[in-house]
């Protein structure tokens, strides 16, 4: 042994060691490891969030009915100090008299056209990204001020306030 890197067993010079080698030799070769640790680590992920952030949102028609039920209950169970202790009974009847027809009004809609939702929940979206990169542009013209095209606040008159 010439040489302290020269393991005792290792054959001639010319003979290239190929890492993993000892491990095909010794029992069948897994190539998807990676990935199967990789999905089961990304399972065991997602269902750490899920049970620390509490059910995912559903779709769109599933949040609506949802709303629908809890501002249903929350006017339901609302005292109305407005009309006074004589009317309080009438208009708490009246009140969920109207929560019953607006519910009565908003299933079949939900139930005939659950996919309208996710439709229209999906260009609110785009809405508001557009909106957002709107504001976010125009935040940006404010901050920098007037810049070489910029001749100032434009074709209007100049008022004098002293």
């Amino acid at each position: 042994m010439s040489d302290a890197t020269d393991h005792p067993d290792s054959g001639p010079a010319d003979e290239a060691h190929v890492p993993g080698e000892d491990a095909q030799a010794a029992g069948p070769f897994d190539a998807d490891a990676w990935a199967k640790a990789c999905a089961e680590d990304l399972e065991a992920e997602k269902a750490r969030r899920r049970a620390s952030q509490g059910a995912q949102p559903g779709s769109a028609a599933e949040e609506l009915r949802k709303l629908v039920d809890a501002v249903a209950d929350k006017l339901s169970g609302l005292q109305s100090p407005l009309f006074g202790a004589a009317a309080g009974g009438a208009a708490q009847q009246m009140v969920n008299q109207f929560v019953q027809q607006a519910k009565a009004a908003v299933e079949p809609v939900i139930e005939r056209n659950p996919e309208v939702f996710d439709h229209l929940a999906a260009a609110g979206s785009e809405l508001l990204a557009a909106y957002r990169s709107a504001v976010e542009a125009q935040e940006r013209r404010w901050t920098r001020g007037p810049g070489p095209k910029d001749d100032g606040p434009g074709p209007g008159e100049h008022i004098d306030l002293d």
